[in-house]
Order: C-alpha cells, then sequence, then structure tokens
C-alpha cells in the first residue's frame, strides 16, 4: 500500500516539480528552495524504489 502512494507521488513530482539534472544546475550555487526539492524528490524515489 504504501509503496503505491509513493509511486502516484514519484509520477506527480515527473510532471508538476522541475527536473534540475537536465538543467544542469550546480549543487553548490543551488538555492535552499532547489535543495529542498531535490530532497523531496530523492525521497520519494528512494521509497518507491524500495
Amino acid at each position: 500500500m504504501q509503496k503505491q502512494v509513493f509511486k502516484v507521488l514519484a509520477k506527480i513530482n515527473k510532471a508538476v516539480l522541475p527536473s534540475y539534472t537536465k538543467k544542469g544546475l550546480d549543487i553548490s550555487k543551488a538555492t535552499k528552495l532547489q535543495l529542498a526539492i531535490i530532497g523531496w524528490r530523492w525521497y520519494v524515489t528512494k521509497n518507491a524504489l524500495d
């Protein structure tokens, strides 16, 4: 059940949130908001794959 929720969240993230890897964002120059988005996407992806 929980894995399905994270899979849905991952699809929503992909559609709504920006992909900073495609934009070539340098992590050392990222703002706190960008870092928060990266962290959120990582958390959701990690839990969707487990």
